[in-house]
C-alpha cells in the first residue's frame, strides 16, 4: 500500500504520518511507503524513524519525500499508484482572507488538480484511490437571514462568511461529486479549531486560541484578540489525528464503525469559552503566567473566528467511535507532557499531577 500525505512536513501531516508510521498498517493492510509532499521541506528530510521513534525496524515502511508546489509535482507523486491520498495542504484562513488569488488558487485548484490526478489514475486502470480531504469548522456561519441553529450538526446548512471557509465548501463538494461518479472514494473531515498547536504562530485567524496558552507557559506575553466570553469549538492535536484516521480508515456502510453516504464527519468538538481557556490556564500554571495574556480587541479576527459555531452534534463522530476532549485542562496537560521542552522552568504549577482523561 502506498499512501501519500500533502502537507506531510506539517504540523497536523507529521503527526499523521507518525501514527501510520507507528503502526505500519492503514485499516488492518501493511503500508509499503509512507510519501510526504510539502512545499517547504526542512533541512534534512526526516526519515521513519526521526518520524515515529516507535516505529519497529524492518518492518517501517519506506518514507519518501517530495517537495514542491502540488501542482508541479503530481506527476511525480502518482508515478507509482495512489492508495490513500490524506489531503491535509492548505491556504489558512487569515491569509485567505488578505490574499483572495492566494486562497483560491493553494486551496480549489490545487484541490482539484489532485482530484483530476486520482480520477486519471482510476480510468487508466490503476487502483480507485482513497481520498481523505481535511475541511473546516469555517464552513459554516451565521446569515442574518439564515441564523445558525443553537447546535450544528452535518444536516446544517453550510453558509461560510470567509474566503477560507467558501474554498473549503467548495472543496467537499468537488470530493463528493468525484466520490458521486465512482472517480475515488472520497471522505471528508471537518476539523475544529485544533488547540494547543506547539511551535510559532502561523497565519489561521484562529492561531490566538493556542497562542494565549502557549506563549505565556513559553514565558512570553500574548494577545487575546476576542471577547473572552465568545464560546469556540476545540479539539486538541491528539482528537484530531485520530479523527483523521478513523475517517480515512473507515468501511463503507451502515452501522457502528462504519461510514455511510457522502456526508462529510465533523470530528467531535470541545465547547469553551475563551475565559474558561484563561482560567484554566491560571489553575494549571498559576497567577504569574495567566498575567501575561493582554485582551485587546481586533474586530477582524474577531469577525472570523465569531462567524464560528461552538456547539456541535458529535453524533455521527460517535458512531465512528470518536469522542471530544473530556476538558481543557485534559487538553493543556497533554501539552505540557508533549511539549516540556517548549515550557518555561517552573511555570507550570501543578504540571506533574495526573492528567484527566
Amino acid at each position: 500500500m502506498r499512501i501519500v500525505i500533502t502537507g506531510g512536513f506539517g504540523f497536523l501531516g507529521r503527526r499523521v504520518a507518525a501514527a501510520l508510521l507507528r503502526t505500519g498498517a492503514f485499516g488492518g493492510a501493511p503500508i509499503d511507503r509512507l510519501v510526504l509532499a510539502d512545499r517547504c521541506v526542512p533541512s534534512g528530510a526526516p526519515a521513519a524513524a526521526d518520524l515515529s521513534p516507535a516505529s519497529s525496524g524492518s518492518g517501517s515502511p519506506v518514507v519518501d519525500v517530495v517537495q514542491g508546489d502540488l501542482t508541479d509535482r503530481l506527476q511525480q507523486l502518482f508515478a507509482e499508484p495512489v492508495d490513500v491520498l490524506i489531503h491535509l495542504a492548505a491556504a489558512v484562513s487569515a491569509e485567505c482572507e488578505a490574499d483572495f488569488d492566494l486562497g483560491m488558487s493553494a486551496n480549489v485548484d490545487t484541490t482539484r488538480a489532485l482530484l483530476e490526478a486520482a480520477r486519471a489514475q482510476s480510468a487508466a486502470g490503476g487502483p480507485t484511490p482513497r481520498l481523505v480531504f481535511a475541511s473546516s469548522v469555517a464552513i459554516y456561519g451565521a446569515d442574518p437571514a439564515l441564523p445558525l441553529p443553537p447546535v450544528v450538526s452535518e444536516a446544517t446548512l453550510p453558509m461560510p462568511r470567509s474566503s477560507y471557509g467558501v474554498q473549503k465548501f467548495v472543496c467537499e463538494q468537488l470530493v463528493g461529486e468525484y466520490t458521486r461518479r465512482g472517480f475515488l472514494d472520497g471522505r471528508v473531515a471537518r476539523l475544529m479549531t485544533v488547540a494547543v498547536r506547539p511551535g510559532k504562530p502561523n497565519a489561521a485567524a484562529s492561531g490566538f486560541l493556542s497562542g494565549i496558552v502557549r506563549e505565556p507557559l513559553a514565558g512570553s506575553p500574548a494577545t487575546c484578540p476576542v471577547d473572552p466570553g465568545l464560546a469556540v469549538a476545540l479539539a486538541s492535536p491528539r482528537r484530531t489525528v485520530e479523527g483523521i484516521l478513523r475517517v480515512a480508515e473507515a468501511e463503507r456502510g451502515t452501522g457502528p464503525g462504519r461510514l455511510d453516504g457522502r456526508l462529510p464527519v465533523n470530528l467531535p468538538a470541545l465547547t469553551v469559552t475563551v475565559a474558561e481557556m484563561l482560567d484554566t490556564l491560571r489553575r494549571v500554571a498559576g497567577d504569574a503566567v495567566a498575567d501575561l495574556v493582554t485582551v485587546a480587541p481586533d474586530r477582524d479576527v474577531e469577525a472570523i473566528v465569531g462567524s464560528w459555531p461552538a456547539r456541535f452534534d458529535n453524533t455521527r463522530a460517535a458512531a465512528l467511535g470518536l469522542t471530544p476532549d473530556p476538558s481543557f485542562e485534559a487538553v493543556v496537560r497533554d501539552y505540557l507532557r508533549d511539549h516540556a521542552d517548549a515550557v518555561a522552568v517552573g511555570a507550570p504549577r501543578r504540571a506533574t499531577s495526573a492528567s484527566v482523561d
